[in-house]
């Protein structure tokens, strides 16, 4: 068990960490506590940080979507819409997660811990969720709008996020050649207006089912929709 004492210590170390001091600790204290550690030990009257989560999954998907907006005034709105899911993913944040070395500062139970929970993708990508929706309350929108976008600033320095968000027939490939080892299948539906102005409707299927379905002013770009689509009800 981890002594009070401690566990401040830790709580004050990862602050000072990602620069954001915080005027109540108990809050980053409930952000970075597990659901795993609250069910084992009932007696600490710990709060888990699911509440949080949830809520800062919503401030991300806001401050996201207005710093994408804001920096690129020439995207359309189906590429800004792939580029908030590329950044919210579960992979990104989790990525995120790994920089801020959250995992360390995670309080979870035995059995979590023992199976490498302190690594796991979907822990990771919640406690940075949990620390957002945290941050909102304990410091406010301003704070938390310049932690998000500092951090999205340096992601866009280090990739072409347009590049990456327009390309999902190759990411949602990726996916399923490695959990399903099956290969996605396109097929145009629907073909409708004139010839200099046609709107094509496409499905992508994997295992014989239709995983998304998107429209476009050409094939690639109807595929591309249907492939964003598919990633979306992943929540990828």
């Amino acid at each position: 068990m981890v002594s009070k004492a401690s566990r401040q210590r830790g709580l004050r170390a990862f602050q000072a960490k990602i620069g954001v001091p915080f005027q109540d600790l108990a809050l980053l204290d409930e952000a970075l506590t597990h659901s795993s550690f609250t069910n084992e030990s009932p007696e600490t009257r710990e709060r888990d940080n699911q509440r949080l989560e949830y809520l800062g999954d919503a401030i991300l998907d806001f401050l996201v979507g207005e710093w994408l907006f804001v920096t690129y005034p020439e995207a359309q709105e189906g590429e800004l819409t792939s580029l908030r899911a590329l950044i919210v993913r579960t992979e990104s944040l989790a990525e995120l997660g790994r920089r801020l070395d959250i995992g360390r500062y995670l309080l979870m139970g035995r059995g979590e811990a023992a199976t490498g929970g302190q690594e796991r993708d979907a822990n990771l990508c919640a406690a940075v969720e949990a620390l957002i929706g945290a941050m909102y309350l304990d410091r406010g929108l301003e704070v938390t709008r310049a932690f998000v976008h500092a951090y999205l600033q340096e992601r866009a320095e280090q990739s072409d996020l347009i590049s990456a968000a327009k390309d999902a027939k190759s990411y949602l490939q990726e996916h399923v050649q490695s959990t399903l080892r099956e290969t996605p299948q396109y097929q145009i539906i629907s073909e409708e207006g004139p010839d200099h102005a046609k709107t094509f409707t496409a499905v992508v299927i994997v295992n014989q089912e239709v995983w998304g379905q998107g429209t476009g002013s050409s094939k690639q770009a109807a595929q591309q929709a249907a492939a964003r689509a598919a990633l979306a009800s992943l929540g990828l």
